[in-house]
């Protein structure tokens, strides 16, 4: 029976489902008590819905608290065993692939390098197939446990009726890869089992709204710093976040040649592999036959030796124009966004850290318009290198959610929030 708005009580007892689950989640462990306020359920509703959840196997008792003169209150948390997902990284160097528990906590793992950085796209796709059948096997989960894999890739996801997730990646020579049907013709999971793919940017802005240093921001952008340059963007009109292929910003006029083709790219400056061509054509010395993560672990290295050494000057003068690119593409972010916070990721990122932020942060300033620039800050992202695989796990986490603790059905199709919807329903503040 559906109601004035349209929904059923199936509706609603899903929503309440969602929500307590959400609650418990991201502030429990909480009291049935606790919950209500925060919920707007009734004391009853509450109830049934805790038993609901409990009976299902999905919310466990976590000690308890006193009470200001009764009988001590239990405390209630999301049971960390009651379902599993897996996160993957298609990265610039490696494909990696995490299982993890509903908490997040990583119960196996497999890196699956990219040699020579060839996206070709039978090797990936049986990087990912290779990968989850690996991590299944060494925490001994069955593939039907599996609440779904999500997948960050490089480049723009459209999807399809007929072949789901479609990547566009110009950068890496994918043109309408059917990434998801490629997947499904060839991996050994059950049909049962869906797949949550999206720009890899956006999957790092998504870990770090939910559970990095984005969290209780209203707005945000995440930088993805690799080979290339991304960015998510997080709004309190759009939720989830979006990625917006920043480093594809033209910041110089008939420019260097970017590897998608264009000329005066952003990345074409600021990714780590223009980094470290640019310092070989001033005379910098890389190391030959080796991967873009060593050859700039020696860069840095050649900026800034141990004390007492002499610093190798074209190496820091790279650097420094490195950072001015970064700070100038940044400051367009913020003239035209006015975000709350900026945060800087990826493996480049990472690697560069805190001793070359101040630079960036400095030319960011200078760029942008003083009143947006004056409330907005800049610093690193904090979940490391499994930031990507994080926020790839978080989709089909989200998904479940949203579903009040449901799997997906074949009849749900459609009718049920997509994955999207479902991130823009509650991104913890």
């Amino acid at each position: 029976m559906a109601g004035r708005n349209g929904r059923t009580v199936r509706d609603l007892r899903r929503g309440n489902r969602a929500e307590v689950l959400r609650r418990l989640y991201f502030d429990g462990p909480m009291s049935r008590f606790e919950l209500g306020p925060v919920t707007g359920l009734s004391s009853g509703s509450i109830s049934n819905v805790v038993a609901e959840l409990v009976a299902d196997g999905l919310v466990e008792e976590a000690g308890s608290v006193d009470s200001d003169g009764g009988r001590p209150r239990t405390l209630l948390r999301v049971a960390p065993a009651s379902g599993h997902m897996i996160g993957v990284d298609v990265g610039e160097t490696r494909v990696r692939v995490e299982l993890f528990d509903l908490a997040l906590t990583e119960l196996a793992r497999a890196d699956r390098p990219l040699e020579h950085q060839r996206y070709d796209v039978e090797v990936v796709v049986g990087h990912i197939r290779d990968g989850i059948s690996e991590v299944l096997a060494a925490a001994d989960i069955a593939p039907e446990r599996l609440l779904g894999v999500g997948i960050g890739v490089p480049g723009i996801v459209a999807r399809t009726p007929e072949q789901g997730a479609v990547v566009h990646g110009q950068t890496i020579g994918w043109d309408a890869v059917p990434v998801e049907s490629l997947l499904r013709s060839t991996s050994r999971l059950p049909d049962s089992v869906p797949y949550f793919i999206d720009n890899g940017a956006r999957t790092l802005g998504q870990a770090e709204m939910w559970f990095g240093a984005g969290r209780g921001a209203h707005s945000a952008v995440v930088v993805l710093f690799g080979s290339g340059v991304g960015a998510c963007l997080v709004t309190e009109e759009g939720g989830s976040g979006q990625a917006v292929e920043w480093g594809h910003l033209t910041v110089r006029v008939r420019g260097r040649r970017c590897r998608c083709g264009a000329l005066g790219c952003l990345e074409a400056y600021a990714g780590a592999e223009a980094l470290i061509d640019r310092w070989r054509e001033q005379g910098g010395r890389p190391p030959e036959h080796t991967d873009e993560e060593t050859a700039l672990t020696s860069l840095l290295a050649a900026a800034y030796p141990p004390e007492g050494t002499e610093a190798d000057p074209v190496a820091l003068a790279v650097l420094e124009e490195t950072a001015e690119y970064l700070g100038a593409g940044l400051s367009d972010l913020i003239n035209l966004f006015q975000p709350e916070r900026i945060l800087i990721g990826g493996w480049a990122g990472l690697q560069l850290g805190s001793r070359f932020l101040s630079s960036v942060r400095r030319h960011a300033m200078a760029y942008a318009l003083r009143y947006p620039a004056e409330r907005v800050s800049l610093d690193m992202g904090r979940l490391g290198p499994d930031a990507v695989t994080v926020g790839a796990a978080i989709l089909p986490l989200a998904d479940f959610f949203a579903r009040g603790g449901r799997r997906a059905e074949p009849a749900d199709e459609g009718r049920w929030p997509t994955w999207r919807t479902a991130l823009e329903e509650r991104t913890p503040r």
